[in-house]
C-alpha cells in the first residue's frame, strides 16, 4: 500500500512493498542458493552405494576446483602482463618528452659546448636514459629501410649499389621494440637504370 505522500515526490516513482508469504519450517529456505555452496546429498539409491555418491561428489568438486585455480592463473597472467605493458608506455611517454632534451645536447656536442661540470651532467643523464632502455640508431653507412629512417634529402652516386644513409641529421629512438621517432638522414641511391 502506498501513501499520498510516498507518491511523486520530486519525480520519483511511487514506493512498493514486495511481501514473501512463505514460512520458514516449511520446506522452503528463504536464502537463496549460492555458487558453490554444498548441496545436501542426493538421496542414496538403494543400489548405488554412499562411497559412489560421495566419489561422484568429490570428483565433481575437484573439477571445479581446478577450473577456478586455472581461471585465477590466468587472470594473474593478464593482470601482470597489462601493468608491464603501462609502465612501458609510461617510460616510453616520458623519455619522448626527454629527446628535445636530447636533441639540444647533441647540438651543443656539436659546436664543442659540452665540457667540464656539464659534461659529467650529460653522461649522467644518458646512463640514466640508456638505464631505462632508451636506444639511438642511425649510422652513416646503414642501408635506408623506410620503416627506421626519415629521408630528408636523396641523390644519387654510382658510389653505393643501394639506398644508403650518407649522414645521420637526427638520431632516432627507441626503447625496446617501440619506436619514439625516426632518424633523419640524407640518403644516397644509385643512379637510375634506363
Amino acid at each position: 500500500m502506498t501513501r499520498p505522500s510516498d507518491t511523486h515526490r520530486h519525480g520519483q516513482r511511487p514506493l512498493s512493498i514486495v511481501r514473501d508469504s512463505r514460512r520458514r519450517g516449511q520446506g522452503e529456505s528463504l536464502e537463496p542458493h549460492r555458487h558453490g555452496a554444498i548441496e545436501p546429498a542426493p538421496q542414496a539409491d538403494p543400489a548405488v552405494g554412499e562411497a559412489d555418491v560421495l566419489r561422484t561428489q568429490l570428483s565433481k568438486r575437484t573439477a571445479e576446483l581446478q577450473r577456478v585455480t586455472s581461471e585465477y592463473d590466468h587472470y594473474r597472467m593478464r593482470v601482470s602482463r597489462d601493468r608491464r605493458a603501462v609502465g612501458e608506455t609510461a617510460v616510453a611517454n616520458v623519455l619522448a618528452g626527454l629527446l628535445p632534451v636530447l636533441d639540444a645536447i647533441d647540438q651543443a656536442r656539436k659546436q664543442g659546448e659540452v665540457t667540464g661540470g656539464f659534461q659529467r651532467v650529460v653522461e649522467v643523464l644518458e646512463a640514466e636514459l640508456a638505464a631505462l632502455g632508451l636506444r639511438s640508431f642511425g649510422t652513416p653507412g646503414d642501408p635506408f629501410d623506410p620503416a627506421l629512417h626519415e629521408a630528408v634529402s636523396c641523390t644519387r652516386s654510382d658510389r653505393v649499389e643501394r639506398p644508403t644513409c650518407t649522414a645521420i641529421l637526427r638520431p632516432g629512438y627507441r626503447v625496446g621494440d617501440r619506436f619514439l621517432r625516426p632518424a633523419q638522414a640524407e640518403v644516397t641511391e644509385p643512379p637510375a637504370r634506363m
